[in-house]
């Protein structure tokens, strides 16, 4: 069935820009993709962030990311390879293993560390940042935690595997992730060769595809055909559809989609507010001790 075909009867969104993933370095010298945060593509609201690591040398990854603090946003690791441990100033602690999920809400403040629990072998995942909203900001921080048991698992035709982590799919898979003030949707989908694949999307949300491996071919703005690979992010127009299909070896990507806040956005390293003010005063009280 073709991609018209399938969401003729709906809004097709298509990727309205092709992004690539740029090399840098966080933490202690952590080798990372950077895919939003970067110049091409500074933010989409709610997201702030996404990187993206894999590498099976030691020395991309080991010295991890010491204790820092954050404000006004939520951290998102999610872990396909490799364990890392976490810890904060309030005595919070526990291991991320290979598909478990750890949603972070910093809110007024947290310090954290999030360290390699491992010497060797392939660590691979990705950290997101999805903002909040003025409101609630300063709310308490909180975790929501999920090993790879919990997170649900749909079996699609043609043998499409659909990892659900937050929200709701088309076919009523809810992840054990709830976020009612940006509403996300956060899914690991693989799809074998050639296999295509459908989902809706609340059609103000903003969305986009993340190539984890593989060759995802989707539609661009005049009804062509995009190649996305590997640590290639599309950033999808508005609508209420998303078709996209495996190229000969298959694929697997990441689609997340959440509700914009539409809100003034300053940034300060690790803290994320509405204005400079509100800024300085987030490191005038980590300097102090307020966090």
């Amino acid at each position: 069935m073709s991609m018209q075909t399938r969401t003729e009867q709906r809004a097709a969104r298509y990727v309205s820009r092709l992004i690539r993933g740029m090399p840098t370095t966080d933490g202690a010298g952590v080798e990372l993709t950077r895919v939003i945060g970067q110049p091409a593509l500074p933010m989409l609201d709610p997201f702030l962030l996404l990187d993206a690591f894999r590498s099976d040398r030691p020395g991309d990854y080991i010295a991890g990311f010491p204790p820092h603090p954050h404000r006004g946003f939520e951290t998102v690791t999610y872990l396909l390879a490799g364990r890392m441990r976490h810890r904060d100033n309030a005595g919070h602690e526990g291991v991320i293993e290979p598909g478990g999920i750890q949603w972070m809400t910093a809110g007024r403040g947290i310090v954290h560390s999030e360290m390699p629990e491992q010497q060797q072998g392939l660590l691979e995942g990705f950290q997101l940042w999805v903002n909040l909203p003025a409101a609630h900001k300063m709310d308490r921080p909180a975790y929501q935690e999920h090993a790879a048991g919990a997170i649900p698992e749909e079996q699609r035709d043609a043998g499409v595997r659909v990892r659900v982590i937050a929200g709701q799919t088309a076919r009523g898979t809810r992840g054990p992730v709830l976020q009612p003030l940006t509403e996300p949707l956060y899914i690991d989908v693989e799809l074998p060769a050639e296999a295509a694949f459908d989902e809706l999307l609340p059609p103000a949300h903003n969305g986009f595809l993340y190539v984890i491996s593989g060759t995802l071919l989707a539609e661009d703005a005049d009804g062509g055909q995009l190649r996305l690979g590997r640590d290639d992010l599309g950033v999808l127009s508005h609508g209420d559809a998303v078709t996209v299909r495996a190229a000969e070896a298959g694929a697997r990507f990441l689609l997340v989609a959440g509700r914009p806040l539409n809100e003034p956005v300053a940034r300060g390293g690790p803290f994320v507010m509405n204005n400079q003010a509100e800024i300085r005063q987030a490191y005038a009280d980590y300097a102090s001790g307020r966090f």
